[in-house]
C-alpha cells in the first residue's frame, strides 16, 4: 500500500498548498492577521507530506515493487541499491517528484527563517510559492503520476537508463534543482514586494540570502553535470552547447546578474527595476528549461519525457507565471522606480554593465536555443547551431566582463575620485601585463588567446588582492583580514573561481592532443610525452551488466605513471552499449583514454586524449559555488532561529 500512501500524500500537499495560497490571500485583502498566520503552517503541513510521498516512492524502488509502473520502467532486480535509490529521480515523473519536495523545503525553510518579515510580506512570500507549489502538484497528478499501478504485474523491471547509472547522478540532479527551485523564492519575494509595495532595502536584505544560497546550488549543479558528461558518454568534451545544457546556463547568468542588482539596491537604493525583473526572468528561464527537458521538443542525452500533453500543461504554467508577474509588474511600475542617481565612475555604473553584459550573453544562448525550434516548427527548416555560433559571441561578452569586473571591486559607491582610482589600477595593470607574457612563453608556443585569458584573469585576481589590501591599511594586513565580512569574502572568492575557470578553459582548449587509432595487444603510441600501451581487454560480468575492461599503461621518460582500465559494457536489459573512460586525474593534466569498437583479431578502436588544466574549469565553478555560501552565511543574514525551528517542526509534524 506504500503506493497508494504517496498518492494519498500527494493529494493532501495539493490541498495543503491550496491553503498556502488561499487563506493568507483572504487575510490580505481582510487584514486578518489569524489568517495570514496560516500560510507558515500550511508550508510546514506541505513539507512533510511531500517528504512522505517522496519515502514511499523510494521504499517501492528498494523494495522492487514492479506493480508500480513508473518503478518497472526504471529499476531491475539486478541494479545495485544505491543506483535503486537514485533511480527515484531517474525519469521524467520521480524527477518532478523531487523537485516538488525540494520546493517544499525551500518553502519551509522561508516559513521557519523569515519570522522577523512583516507578517503580510511573510505571508505573502508563501502565498506565492503555494501558487507555484499548486502548479507543479496539478501536474504530477493530471499527468505524470509516479505512483500509478501497472497490471499485470510484470515479473521484471525494465532497469534504468544505462546513462543514469553512474555516481555522478547520484548527486548532480538534486544539487541542480536545489539551484533551479530555489530561484522561485527570489520571484516569490519580487511578487510579493509587487503585490504589498514593501520594495526597501530591509526586503533585499532579506532576499540576497535565499537568491544567493540558490545560485550557489545553480552554480554546482551545472558543475556535476559537466563533470559528469566528460566522465560518461567517451568524448572527452565537458561542454557541447547542448541545448539542455543551455537550459540550465541561461537562468544561471541572469541570476548571477540578479544578486549583483541586489546588491546595489540594499547599499543604495538603485535598480529596483532591475531586481524584480532578473528575478521574474531566473525563475521564468528556470521554468523554460523545465519545457525544453520534458516537451519532448529536444532531443538530448539530458532530456527527460517526450510527451506533448506534459509539454502543453508546462507551457501553459510558464505562460500564466510569465504573464501574471509582468502584468502585475507593469500595474506596480511606480513603487518600483528607483530615485537614487549616481557618477559613471562609481560601483553603480560597473553592477548595470555587469548586469547588461550577462543578460545579452543569456540572450544570445536563448536565441541560438529556440531559434532552430521556432524555425522547425513555422516552416519545417531543419537548422543547427552549434559551438562557433556560440563561441563567437559568448566569449567576447565573457571578456569583457572580466575587464569589468576587476575595475568594479575597486571603484566605490556613489562616485570614485578619478585620480585615486588610476593609482590603484595602474600598478594592478603592470603587474598583470608582465605575469601574463610570462606566463604565455612559460606555457610554451605562444597564443594570443592564451595571453588574452591570462591578462584577464590575472587583472581580475590582482584587482581582488589590491582591494583586500585597500581595506585593511588602517588596520594592518592582520588585524584587518578577520573584520572582512563573509559576503565579501564570497565576491572575492567566486571572482577569483571565474578567473580559475577561464585559465581552464582555454588552456584545455588550445593545448589538448586527441587521437582515434586501432590497437592491437601490446601495441603503443607516443602522445605529448606519454607512452600508451595497450595490453588488451578482459571480459568481466558486471550485475547488470557485461563487460570489456581494458588495460592501458601510461609511461613517461620510461616510467609508469598510471594504469588505466577503459570500459565497454553492454547494459543486458536495455541492450544498451556504453562507454567508461579511464582517466588519470592530475592538477595539471588528464590522461583520457576510451574504447570504441572491438574490431577483428582481438584489435580495438581506442580514443586517447590528454586535457591540460581541464580539472581547473571544475575547480573555478566549484570556488564560485562556495563563494555564493560563503555570502549567504554572512552574519547580518543570521536569525537567532534553532528554538524556534524546533518548535516549527515540531509543529509541522503533528500537523502532517
Amino acid at each position: 500500500m506504500f503506493a497508494e500512501l504517496g498518492h494519498f500524500a500527494l493529494i493532501l500537499a495539493l490541498a495543503a498548498s491550496l491553503l498556502q495560497l488561499l487563506v493568507p490571500a483572504y487575510g490580505l485583502v481582510t487584514r486578518n492577521g489569524r489568517a495570514l498566520s496560516v500560510a507558515s503552517s500550511a508550508a510546514q503541513a506541505q513539507f512533510f507530506l511531500m517528504l512522505t510521498a517522496y519515502l514511499c516512492l523510494t521504499y517501492c524502488f528498494i523494495d522492487k515493487d514492479f506493480s508500480v509502473a513508473y518503478v518497472a520502467a526504471n529499476s531491475h532486480s539486478n541494479l545495485p541499491l544505491m543506483y535503486r535509490i537514485s533511480a527515484v529521480w531517474g525519469a521524467h515523473e520521480g524527477s518532478f517528484l523531487l523537485w516538488g519536495l525540494m520546493l517544499s523545503g525551500w518553502t519551509l525553510a522561508v516559513s521557519i527563517f523569515n519570522r522577523r518579515l512583516p507578517q503580510d510580506l511573510a505571508a505573502t512570500v508563501l502565498a506565492v510559492l503555494g501558487f507555484i507549489s499548486i502548479g507543479f502538484l496539478l501536474f504530477m497528478l493530471l499527468t505524470s503520476n509516479p505512483f500509478d499501478r501497472l497490471f499485470p504485474v510484470p515479473l521484471e523491471g525494465q532497469d534504468l537508463n544505462p546513462l543514469l547509472q553512474d555516481p555522478g547522478l547520484i548527486i548532480h540532479p538534486p544539487t541542480l534543482y536545489m539551484g533551479y527551485v530555489g530561484l522561485s523564492v527570489a520571484f516569490a519575494f519580487a511578487v510579493a514586494a509587487l503585490i504589498t509595495g514593501k520594495l526597501d532595502s530591509a526586503w533585499v536584505r532579506w532576499t540576497r540570502p535565499w537568491t544567493t544560497a540558490a545560485w550557489a546550488f545553480l552554480t554546482m549543479g551545472i558543475t556535476l553535470g559537466s563533470w559528469w558528461a566528460y566522465n560518461e558518454l567517451g568524448w572527452g568534451g565537458w561542454w557541447f552547447w547542448d541545448p539542455v545544457e543551455n537550459a540550465s546556463f541561461m537562468p544561471w547568468l541572469v541570476g548571477t546578474a540578479l544578486i549583483h542588482s541586489l546588491a546595489a539596491t540594499e547599499k543604495r537604493g538603485v535598480f529596483k527595476s532591475w531586481t524584480v525583473l532578473l528575478a521574474i526572468a531566473a525563475f521564468s528561464l528556470s521554468l523554460l528549461g523545465t519545457f525544453l527537458v520534458r516537451s519532448g521538443v529536444l532531443t538530448s542525452v539530458h532530456a527527460f519525457a517526450s510527451d506533448p500533453e506534459r509539454g502543453v500543461f508546462i507551457l501553459a504554467f510558464l505562460l500564466l507565471v510569465v504573464g501574471s508577474s509582468l502584468a502585475l509588474f507593469a500595474v506596480r511600475a511606480p513603487v518600483v522606480k528607483s530615485q537614487v542617481g549616481f557618477a559613471m565612475w562609481s560601483r553603480e555604473t560597473f553592477l548595470l554593465i555587469n548586469n547588461i553584459i550577462l543578460v545579452v550573453s543569456s540572450a544570445m544562448i536563448l536565441l541560438g536555443t529556440l531559434y532552430p525550434l521556432v524555425l522547425d516548427a513555422l516552416t519545417g527548416t531543419k537548422l543547427s547551431v552549434g559551438p562557433p555560433y556560440f563561441d563567437a559571441l559568448f566569449v567576447p561578452l565573457m571578456g569583457l566582463l572580466m575587464a569589468m569586473m576587476a575595475v568594479g571591486v575597486m571603484v566605490r559607491w556613489k562616485d570614485t575620485p578619478l585620480k585615486w582610482l588610476t593609482s590603484m589600477l595602474v600598478p594592478v595593470l603592470i603587474t598583470t601585463a608582465v605575469l601574463a607574457f610570462a606566463l604565455t612563453f612559460l606555457h610554451g608556443e605562444f597564443r594570443w588567446s592564451v595571453l588574452g585569458v591570462c591578462l584577464l584573469s590575472l587583472w581580475v585576481v590582482l584587482a581582488g588582492l589590491r582591494d583586500i589590501r585597500e581595506k585593511t591599511r588602517h588596520k594592518g594586513l592582520l588585524k584587518g583580514l578577520p573584520s572582512l565580512t563573509r559576503s565579501y569574502w564570497g565576491m572575492q572568492v567566486a571572482h577569483l573561481g571565474m578567473a580559475v575557470c577561464a585559465v581552464g578553459v582555454i588552456l584545455t582548449t588550445v593545448g589538448s592532443f586527441e587521437r582515434d587509432m586501432r590497437m592491437s595487444p601490446g601495441d603503443s603510441v607516443e602522445i605529448g610525452g606519454y607512452r600508451f600501451i595497450f595490453e588488451g581487454a578482459e571480459h568481466f560480468e558486471g550485475p547488470n551488466f557485461t563487460s570489456d575492461k581494458g588495460t592501458v599503461r601510461v609511461l613517461q621518460d620510461e616510467r609508469e605513471i598510471a594504469v588505466l582500465h577503459p570500459e565497454k559494457r553492454l547494459y543486458t536489459v536495455q541492450q544498451t552499449v556504453m562507454t567508461e573512460a579511464g582517466i588519470d586525474a592530475g592538477i595539471t593534466r588528464d590522461l583520457f583514454v576510451a574504447l570504441g569498437e572491438s574490431l577483428e583479431g582481438g584489435d580495438w578502436a581506442v580514443r586517447v586524449h590528454i586535457k591540460p588544466f581541464v580539472r581547473w574549469i571544475w575547480l573555478g565553478a566549484l570556488l564560485m559555488g562556495l563563494g555564493g555560501l560563503l555570502a549567504a552565511a554572512d552574519k547580518r543574514y543570521r536569525m537567532k532561529v534553532r528554538t524556534k525551528v524546533r518548535d516549527a517542526l515540531g509543529m509541522a509534524g503533528a500537523r502532517a
